[in-house]
């Protein structure tokens, strides 16, 4: 209802003479005035329109005005309906009490004073038409509530749809404000940082994380409120203390007020890039070594034989002969590093006959000067040459690998045992060789115990790619082999031991039980051998 509409009167009256007076005087308000001469046609018409104010007689035949007003009254649409009696006796306070408990809300004597009379009915009209327009009014705020509370619940169904995807995503999602504050912790970020979404909620993201940024922070922000999408690498920390390096992309939202940040871990990825830069590296060395050596062969065999020939010249003296012959000794070492240095690079393409204790002897070989300058005593025993079918640069590869690992555990000196016996692995349930290569060296930490063979695992800080014990278990891995450690703490310090198992060839028939042993210079072999943890590896 609007303020132009026109509203309903019902005049209830027994005599027609008098309904036609009120029609004339209310005439002049604009409304709808409906008249009524009984009790039943008054309820007719009020059930079918809606009326804004009753002016009724207080004297009719069938219900007097009092008993009229009482049943209107009781129904819930009319009880809050304006009812006016007019009376052409004198009515006494108790009449006047009754009609008013009855629902009258004002009473107008006879003779009626038209200007009284349309005074009074134009304001109940106009309260009655205000009731109405407050009552679309509210409608109208209900119904708008009840879209805007449709749209909110849509928008958080929505809302926690796109948060149940997002904590399936496996990149680490998380919305910050423009202080850094967190606002949203996705799954993924729990399972890459280790921090749950409860203890991290609400702090500043980069604080925890300690994030060390490519570029000024400020820069970042500036780029972030011009309405730009930034993306760069972030070095960070895990819960754990660990770094991580991810891959992040941040956008300002529309309101300015906070950012998305989508972070991948790429740490993996950028070791492997390393790791890939760093083999190409030692790839194009050892292409380049092997050139060299192949160059240096030729004269070396000349020179050898021209030594040869001055070793026994008749003009030479016994001491000059002997310097000839440490002459010619020394030159015989450096063509077997020579052979060794190629062998390293000349790869078979089918499995060959490989004997491990000359394969041994020829890394040890290479790491010979490694052992004198860090002070360490080798011994070496053989229960078996350690006949197995294979790659011999593969193979090598492990070796060098382990015994590598061995000599740089030892920066103070040690000690460095190699074993190669027959044996029979238990867990595979096959018979082969076994070789041990056993330190006194720093040890491993037991917590490292369970990802040194991890790939990128590493227990010497940068200095290592955390690759060569990962690549030497997928090696003895494509043999049917296993490699295992153990590695122990006594009173007198610390030793490891790392075994590779090898099966045997069928068609090889493994010679000789009687160990050789081995010791280099200034070694005292002990009446026990190795002790427990040698004869045990």
């Amino acid at each position: 209802m609007n303020v132009d509409s026109k509203v309903n009167i019902l005049m209830v009256d027994d005599q027609p003479a008098k309904l036609l007076s009120y029609e004339v005087i209310l005439s002049e308000l604009g409304e709808n005035l409906i008249k009524a001469t009984s009790a039943s046609e008054a309820l007719n018409v009020l059930l079918k329109n809606d009326v804004a104010v009753v002016l009724m007689d207080v004297s009719m035949p069938e219900l007097d005005g009092f008993e009229l007003a009482d049943v209107i009254r009781q129904h819930p649409r009319f009880q809050k309906t304006a009812i006016i009696f007019i009376s052409g006796v004198h009515l006494t306070d108790s009449d006047k009490i009754q009609g008013y408990r009855s629902g009258a809300v004002d009473y107008i004597s006879v003779p009626v004073v038209p200007e009284v009379l349309r005074a009074k009915i134009s304001i109940f009209v106009e309260l009655h038409r205000k009731t109405r327009m407050l009552e679309s009014l509210n409608n109208q705020l209900e119904q708008r509530v009840a879209e805007r509370t449709d749209e909110l619940r849509h928008r958080e169904e929505q809302f926690r749809t796109r948060a149940k995807l997002l904590d399936l995503a496996t990149e680490a999602i998380m919305e910050r404000s423009i202080g850094g504050e967190i606002l949203f912790w996705n799954a993924g970020a729990e399972n890459l940082y280790g921090w749950r979404r409860e203890e991290i909620i609400g702090k500043d993201v980069h604080s925890v994380l300690r994030t060390i940024f490519p570029v000024a922070r400020a820069e970042i922000e500036t780029a972030l409120r011009d309405g730009r999408v930034w993306h760069g690498n972030l070095l960070q920390k895990k819960k754990d203390g660990s770094d991580v390096i991810v891959a992040c992309r941040k956008i300002m939202n529309q309101e300015g007020d906070a950012v998305l940040e989508v972070n991948r871990d790429i740490t993996a990825q950028l070791h492997a890039e390393e790791a890939l830069r760093e083999t190409e590296k030692l790839a194009a060395m050892g292409r380049v070594a092997g050139i060299i050596a192949h160059e240096i062969n030729n004269p070396l065999a000349a020179i050898t034989n021209i030594f040869f020939l001055i070793r026994n010249h008749p003009s030479l003296d016994d001491e000059a002969r002997h310097c000839a012959a440490m002459a010619e000794q020394e030159l015989q070492r450096v063509a077997h590093i020579t052979r060794q240095t190629l062998s390293f690079y000349r790869e078979s393409k089918t499995p060959i006959a490989v004997m491990l204790t000359e394969l041994l002897d020829d890394v040890v070989g290479l790491q010979e000067r490694q052992l004198q300058t860090s002070h360490i005593r080798l011994r070496k025993r053989y229960f078996t040459p350690g006949l197995v079918h294979g790659f011999p640069v593969e193979l090598r590869q492990v070796f060098l690998n382990l015994i590598g690992n061995a000599i740089q555990a030892m920066p103070n000196g040690g000690e460095l045992r190699l074993s190669v016996r027959e044996s029979c692995d238990w867990q595979l349930m096959r018979r082969g060789v076994s070789v041990s290569i056993v330190d006194t060296g720093l040890g491993i930490n037991p917590q490292d115990s369970g990802k040194l063979f991890e790939p990128f695992f590493s227990t010497k800080s940068t200095k290592g790619t955390g690759l060569g014990l990962w690549i030497s278990k997928g090696i003895v891995q494509k043999y049917e082999g296993r490699i295992s450690f153990r590695s122990f703490r006594t009173k007198d310090g610390c030793s490891t031991c790392f075994r590779v198992f090898l099966p045997s060839s069928a068609a090889f028939n493994l010679i000789g039980n009687n160990a050789s042993e081995v010791t280099s210079p200034g070694i005292e072999i002990t009446p026990n051998g190795y002790g427990a943890a040698m004869q045990h590896a």
